[in-house]
């Protein structure tokens, strides 16, 4: 049997699934089942990623593929003082906050105030039910599931997830998160959250997804984030699955005229993790900043692969990733630019750069730029590196030890990145964090 043949062949182990999940939900409207149901077809036909496929050309899909996994069962007796506070990770300023347990919304854990007349955050399930305006022409229909087959799978098989509309003129003060906590299962268990996140006309809000964990499983999530005329939208995207759990997570953003998007991807945890971020800039005059850092140890194998679709005129991007890898872990950057051909005046700018802390450490970076226009200012760059032998010495001339000189020089290489966050208990989170995995690097001071 072919590579490619074994790996579609385990697709195989989710039809029953599928068919005992769809006929637990005969209430869910027509248009969803539908959609399910052709999601689940398109899932089969194109079965799970080969080693050979061009967009998994450095990472290893077959742990993921080769495993049965069974949806992950919800939690609903009282969870343990380290589970609850687990759930608190990273806590921010007072606010709206979500929490999801395998897949499944938990309002007990949650912190949600009275709905406000433009604006509307509750559990994407309770929202269905619901029968919430427009979902069914916005859902499914940005991220491709016709394309991507992890797309495909948790079309077909998402539980629950988030809703956040922002409506029109709709401002939020205070960061909005969501939080997804995955543990193990006796069986292999994997959850598929779903978020789906419409900001009308001129609204401003800030949205955190946290993703942590225990043991081993899978998540596979999907989130869909359309930003309205002159909207602005600030996304963050904190990743620290545990040090045996799965990863996968797909980021469709289509932004309208003047709307400005920016991303914080921070990759820390996980033993295989993969975010995929398309944005779309679908309307004249669109801005979008992606920031991302990913940090590895161990055997840990992080994968960040981007997109931006310079489809309109007069739009602008920037883009800023960095990785830090120790140990035998490896580290993956693909990004690309499309510029269209009507995508005249754009204005884009993408720099990889990476610090590898061992010799066994490997990063593969390929950053790319398609051009169809000629009247438009695009540059690329990507860096591999170790630290600084000459800034190494000159510190220690000063009379810092060699490992507080490390960890300055850690510091200073993520800051680029981390100085942009601007809620301070995310960036605090980074900062302790880089002193918790990587040697040295602990007390070195403010990323700022």
């Amino acid at each position: 049997m072919s590579a490619v043949a074994e790996e579609k062949g385990h697709v195989s182990l989710y039809r029953p699934e599928f068919e005992r999940f769809v006929s637990e939900r005969a209430n869910e409207p027509d248009w969803l089942r539908g959609l399910r149901t052709d999601a689940m077809a398109r899932f089969e036909e194109l079965g799970f990623p080969a080693p050979g496929d061009e967009a998994w050309k450095y990472t290893n899909p077959a742990p993921i593929a080769n495993t049965a996994w069974r949806l992950a069962p919800p939690v609903d007796d009282a969870l343990s003082a380290d589970q609850r506070q687990s759930s608190g990770a990273w806590k921010l300023p007072a606010g709206i906050q979500l929490v999801f347990i395998n897949g499944h919304y938990r309002p007990d854990l949650s912190t949600v105030p009275p709905a406000a007349a433009k604006a509307r955050v509750t559990g994407l399930a309770e929202a269905l039910r619901g029968g919430h305006p427009g979902l069914d022409s916005q859902l499914g229909h940005h991220a491709s599931w016709t394309t991507e087959p992890f797309v495909a799978w948790n079309t077909a098989f998402f539980e629950d997830g988030a809703l956040i509309h922002l409506g029109d003129g709709s401002v939020e003060s205070h960061p909005i998160h969501l939080v997804f906590l995955s543990e193990e299962a006796r069986e292999p268990s994997v959850s598929h959250p779903r978020t789906l996140i419409l900001a009308g006309k001129g609204a401003q809000g800030t949205i955190v997804e946290t993703y942590i964990g225990s043991g081993r499983y899978l998540t596979n999530a999907v989130t869909e984030i359309v930003a309205g005329d002159g909207s602005v939208i600030e996304h963050y995207k904190v990743q620290l699955e545990s040090g045996s759990g799965h990863h996968v997570h797909t980021l469709q953003v289509r932004q309208e005229r003047a709307s400005n998007f920016t991303s914080h991807n921070l990759a820390l945890g996980g033993a295989i993790a993969r975010t995929d971020l398309n944005v779309l800039l679908a309307a004249v005059g669109g801005d979008c900043t992606l920031n991302g850092l990913f940090v590895g140890n161990g055997s840990q194998h992080l994968d960040n692969h981007t997109l931006i679709d310079h489809a309109s005129p007069h739009c602008s991007s920037r883009e800023l990733y960095k990785g830090i890898l120790d140990g035998k872990s490896r580290g993956v950057f693909h990004g690309k630019i499309i510029v269209r051909p009507d995508a005249q005046k754009t204005d884009a700018m993408q720099t990889n750069r990476n610090m590898l802390l061992s010799r066994d450490a490997l990063v593969n970076s390929t950053p790319a730029l398609e051009i169809r226009a000629d009247d438009v200012k695009c540059r690329h760059g990507s860096t591999i590196g170790q630290i600084d032998q000459g800034a190494l010495f000159y510190l220690r001339s000063r009379g810092i030890s060699e490992e507080d000189a490390r960890a300055l020089l850690i510091y200073a290489f993520a800051a680029d990145v981390a100085g942009r966050i601007r809620i301070p208990e995310i960036r605090e989170g980074v900062e302790g964090f880089l002193g918790l995995r990587l040697p040295g690097a602990a007390g070195a001071g403010e990323l700022s």
